[in-house]
């Protein structure tokens, strides 16, 4: 069990007239605003030693006491998968995630995930929201993925994303010939027919802005480097498909095979073989929960699409 949260505060004369759960959040900034109001109500956030109400008016002068345990946030099991763990500390975990692995548990998907090795190599995590998982990369997306070891922590990693100050950079592998980079930027909901996929859509869906730019052509695909502005479920490959672009060996958006013309058995075999999207986080950056200090990372691409990449360049 992580240890128990013992923390205090004055409400300034800036917060009078402020609702407590308002001062609250703004003197524990670590902890989201519905977090703060549960320990009010259960009386672990104290005004003056009392128990108070959310709603209840501060004058300023008063003293905040937190005395909290920390929660188990899920049932899951603790499992023994291997980690590529590229970065670790007391308070994040930058991992290389490896193909086929899914991110979090789900319904008939309950075991052998990320977030269950996650536990079995940090027990603590339990305590953390989603056991520190603050972004997801889809299961047969490789790549850097950034985990909150404490509360703290998480906060803070989940309020960079919302401030898009956290740097993704991906590598993919595009059907068709692009003449240079660009931004793609289309509201991102579900398809409006296929309910398991997702969609540029023009109404109710989610703003979402990829850049990308060309690493490489070849006959028939482009080796890209994309940037994302948001972190929408599927985006990349949703954009991609939308431009005319989709992903090699993306089996939900690219539509059925089509051979390229004039490509070598050699070339057409790894085509076919390519039971994935090729796509892969390379980079990530973000500024230290903790220190303050901007880090970066990049991960090698695998070795599948690597072997793709030289096939492609042969022809």
């Amino acid at each position: 069990m992580a240890e128990a949260l013992e923390l205090t505060a004055v409400v300034p004369d800036s917060l009078m007239g402020s609702r407590l759960d308002f001062a609250a959040a703004e003197l524990f900034p670590d902890y989201s605003r519905s977090r703060l109001q549960a320990w009010i109500k259960s009386a672990d956030l104290t005004v003056n030693g009392q128990q108070a109400k959310p709603k209840d008016k501060m004058m300023g002068g008063e003293e905040l006491v937190l005395i909290a345990e920390p929660e188990e946030q899920g049932d899951w099991e603790a499992e023994d998968i291997p980690l590529d763990i590229v970065f670790e500390d007391e308070h994040i975990l930058v991992i290389n995630k490896p193909e086929g692995l899914v991110v979090h548990p789900a319904a008939g998907n309950r075991s052998g995930t990320l977030l269950n090795g996650l536990l079995h190599h940090q027990p603590d995590l339990i305590n953390v929201p989603r056991a520190g998982i603050v972004h997801r990369l889809d299961k047969d997306t490789t790549g850097l993925m950034v985990v909150a070891k404490t509360l703290q922590a998480h906060a803070d990693l989940v309020a960079q994303l919302q401030e898009r100050s956290v740097s993704r950079e991906y590598e993919a592998v595009v059907q068709g010939v692009m003449t240079g980079g660009g931004r793609v930027e289309g509201a991102i909901g579900r398809h409006p027919r296929q309910r398991q996929k997702m969609a540029v859509v023009d109404f109710g869906g989610k703003e979402a802005v990829t850049h990308y730019r060309v690493t490489q052509r070849f006959d028939n695909h482009t080796h890209v480097r994309l940037k994302l502005e948001t972190g929408r479920t599927h985006q990349i490959r949703v954009h991609m498909a939308h431009i005319g672009y989709p992903l090699v060996g993306d089996s939900t958006y690219a539509g059925r095979f089509k051979i390229p013309k004039q490509a070598s058995p050699e070339l057409l075999e790894q085509l076919k073989g390519f039971r994935r999207q090729a796509l892969h986080a390379a980079q990530l950056g973000l500024i230290h929960p903790a220190t303050g200090e901007y880090m970066e990372w990049q991960a090698h691409r695998p070795d599948d699409m690597q072997q793709l990449l030289e096939t492609l360049a042969k022809g």
